[in-house]
């Protein structure tokens, strides 16, 4: 399994839906798990983005289907970025 984190930010209609139902954000976490990722971790942010959620996922396939249907939607924009584990980093680096 891969690691990735996720920034997000929401749009007006995001941010209004959130308001009215705050729940939805866990039911968004529950979709993405139907996508084939699983969400880790999560935190909401201050700045230019408003979440920041650590997914694993088998492949960056499948975490670009996820990132491009939750764009989909029209009230998230994402920038999805692979992470390495440091330790596995430190190996490559060695002869």
């Amino acid at each position: 399994m891969s690691t990735f984190l996720m920034l997000s930010t929401i749009g007006p209609d995001g941010a209004a839906t959130l308001h009215d139902n705050p729940d939805r954000l866990k039911q968004v976490n529950a979709d993405v798990e139907s996508m084939g990722a699983r969400v880790l971790e999560q935190w909401a942010l201050l700045g230019p983005y408003d979440f920041a959620t650590i997914l694993e996922a088998p492949d960056e396939t499948t975490i670009a289907r996820v990132a491009l249907r939750l764009g989909a939607r029209g009230t998230i924009k994402t920038l999805t970025l692979n992470a390495i584990p440091i330790d596995d980093y430190l190996t490559s680096l060695r002869p």
